[in-house]
């Protein structure tokens, strides 16, 4: 996509910068992940999109945060939690709802997953996992599922929202495999494919892609 960089920390964390300057991270996990090089730090943000509380996707979601002064975009009860954390700038909104922020219509979809913290042995529900459909300036959309299974609402994200470019978990075991999203193309009908969530990688982590 012209005037889109995308940048890989592994895993799922990305930052994507919008061809108007705006970046975009998507679930911020630095500290412990193994993909993402040595020395890796995100500190500049004008949104951060959360996709679900599991500690591969949250980790670093706080640091960054208050680095950067970038509100968090998440489910209503994640966001509740971040709020208890200490964040002031957060953004709680619900599947199917569509915020606008940084010049950027930011819209929350379905993902089939679960979503919990573990706190002194504990687990603590922390709302539906959820997907985003970012609209860009210049009015493409990016879809990025988080982690998910295969739905057939897919379909129905491509009518709602025609993305042209897709990042799609292929990890199977926690999320669908390499096969499910490939069926995942082609209900979205989008033009690109970034996949993610999984084990090895023909990119080098922390590098732009795209």
């Amino acid at each position: 996509m012209s005037g889109l960089s995308i940048t890989w920390f592994g895993h799922a964390t990305f930052v994507l910068t919008s061809p108007g300057g705006k970046r975009i991270v998507f679930d911020p996990w630095l500290e412990g992940n193994p993909k993402a090089p040595s020395g890796a730090k995100i500190d500049k943000a004008d949104v951060i999109c959360v996709s679900h509380g599991h500690s591969d996707h949250t980790t670093d979601v706080v640091p960054i945060a208050r680095a950067t002064g970038a509100p968090v975009v998440a489910v209503y009860e994640l966001a509740n939690y971040f709020q208890d954390k200490g964040l002031k700038n957060v953004v709680g909104m619900g599947i199917g709802g569509t915020v606008e922020l940084a010049g950027l219509k930011i819209s929350m979809t379905l993902a089939v997953h679960t979503s919990s913290a573990t706190e002194d042995g504990r687990t603590i529900y922390l709302g539906e996992a959820a997907g985003f459909v970012v609209r860009l300036e210049d009015q493409r959309a990016i879809y990025f599922a988080g982690d998910t299974a295969l739905f057939s609402d897919m379909r129905l994200i491509r009518e709602l929202y025609a993305p042209e470019i897709a990042f799609l978990p292929i990890g199977d075991h926690f999320t669908m495999n390499p096969e499910a999203a490939a069926l995942a193309v082609d209900m979205l009908g989008v033009r690109q494919v970034v996949p993610m969530h999984y084990g090895r990688s023909r990119c080098s982590p922390g590098r732009p892609i795209g």
